[in-house]
């Protein structure tokens, strides 16, 4: 009996071998020189290219349209640095880590974080994808917090080995958006463990709520996670600083438990205060900017 050969793997498009090869190279870096030069590249190069600029400044405009044209232009030249930093940061995972217990944790919520942890409530502490999504949940681990982070893996294949590699070397347990992921966020959750889950990404289920007064496409499933194992659900965000060690954690207040739509609401607000501080800080171009769409819609 033959055997049919094994598929060979796709190869990688042109702009994920440039995106490799710019790693490897950035990696070779000392890590005090590696993410400034990634800021630059980011800004002087990533800025440049890919309609980038365009797109940041698109989004800054919808959502913040009375904005001055000047500020938008400032907006969308650092967002492509702040960019090309944090992926640096993560895929550096080690390196990053080994500064992670000195990132200064903040905020009305630390203390019900604190308190979450002793008497082993869960907790679903939701983020997004500003400042750097690693430095809250490496700086809570490091620092003696049960967390663990659900993560969807890259698109490409190419650029998701060396990704999940560093997700994992940075600390576990991780759950990846998969049915045995699902199930250990489950398991996890119910055990008393502290979530990181990130809002600002669009799923086909999400329903038209507020953000930055806009309506925009926001999923519902974090509030939902808390109300069905009784868990505190937390604003937090790694923010970048200028001093040294490079973030603060800011921990918001915990959303009191009402209905999913009001307390992602109340998610969607925290994150709008925090992009309105640092607009730089933010990616923008996730396009959640729907008018409508097929999925879920807000009860009446």
């Amino acid at each position: 009996m033959t055997t049919a050969p094994a598929e060979s793997p796709k190869p990688a498009a042109l702009s994920d071998r440039v995106v490799l090869a710019l790693l490897r190279l950035l990696l070779r870096l000392p890590y005090r020189w590696r993410v400034p030069v990634a800021g630059w590249i980011g800004t002087h190069v990533l800025g440049h290219i890919g309609r980038f600029r365009t797109k940041v400044a698109a989004s800054v405009r919808h959502f913040l349209p009375d904005l001055p044209e000047g500020d938008v232009q400032r907006i969308a030249r650092a967002v492509p640095g702040n960019y090309a930093r944090m992926l640096i940061e993560i895929y550096s995972a080690r390196d990053f880590a080994r500064f992670a217990g000195q990132i200064p944790l903040t905020g009305p919520g630390l203390a019900a974080l604190q308190e979450a942890q002793q008497a082993k409530r869960p907790v679903v502490l939701v983020s997004a994808h500003f400042g750097n999504y690693e430095a809250w949940r490496l700086g809570l681990w490091e620092q003696g917090f049960n967390i663990g982070a659900y993560f969807k893996e890259q698109s490409s294949e190419s650029l998701n080995a060396p990704y999940v590699d560093a997700i994992l070397a940075s600390g576990q347990p991780t759950f990846f958006d998969t049915i045995e992921g699902r199930k250990g966020m489950v398991r996890f959750l119910r055990a008393g463990g502290i979530l990181g889950i990130l809002i600002d990404v669009d799923r086909p289920n999400g329903v038209m709520l507020d953000f930055l007064g806009q309506p925009t496409r926001t999923v519902l499933s974090m509030a939902e996670l808390a109300l069905r194992y009784d868990a505190l659900l937390v604003p937090a965000f790694g923010i970048r600083t200028e001093t040294a060690p490079g973030f603060s954690v800011e921990i918001g207040a915990p959303i009191p438990p009402s209905d999913p739509l009001t307390m992602t609401q109340a998610l969607n607000d925290a994150f709008g205060a925090v992009v309105r501080a640092h607009p730089e800080q933010w990616v923008w171009w996730h396009n959640r900017r729907k008018k409508s769409h097929p999925g879920r819609q807000p009860a009446a």
